[in-house]
């Protein structure tokens, strides 16, 4: 599966068939260890506000992120992008690795991001492939360094 989304990012990179622009606003689908729907929206060219409502070991987690969005590439329509932001998770410990059975866990944490993003010009969606660790604060403490997925988000 990685080889797959590493060429379809290496040939978005490749590609000068495909011009793109900036968007306002994009809903989406996000994939990885935790997958959900995602929402960003621009508050300017280069930032933006995301939302993620995710799911994992049959608990939920909600996350807001702020972004700065760069522009260095020769390509139009692709960007580097990275923020900060924070979650808000609920997990029941029988369904997880790290917890205790019979508790149920409410966890606040902080969020970093860090990813690649292509907008297409013809048709209204964007891709982006990003790296989210997370820290919870709160709750059950800890680093989790596994939060990268890939987003596709129709865009208006």
């Amino acid at each position: 599966m990685r080889k797959i989304i590493l060429g379809f990012a290496l040939s978005l990179l490749l590609s000068g068939a495909a011009w793109a622009q900036d968007y306002n606003t994009g809903i989406g689908l996000r994939g990885g260890f935790s997958s959900g729907v995602t929402v960003k929206h621009f508050l300017s060219n280069n930032s933006a506000l995301e939302g993620i409502l995710s799911t994992r070991w049959q608990g939920f987690n909600l996350t807001g992120l702020y972004e700065v969005h760069n522009h260095p590439f020769a390509v139009d329509g692709l960007s580097w992008y990275y923020g900060f932001g924070g979650h808000l998770g609920f997990w029941d410990g029988d369904h997880v690795n790290w917890g205790h059975h019979d508790k149920t866990y409410t966890v606040i944490g902080i969020d970093g991001i860090l990813g690649l993003e292509y907008s297409f010009v013809e048709v209204p969606f964007a891709l982006s492939l990003d790296w989210k660790p997370a820290w919870n604060v709160f709750g059950h403490s800890g680093f989790w360094g596994d939060g990268g997925a890939f987003s596709i988000r129709y865009t208006f």
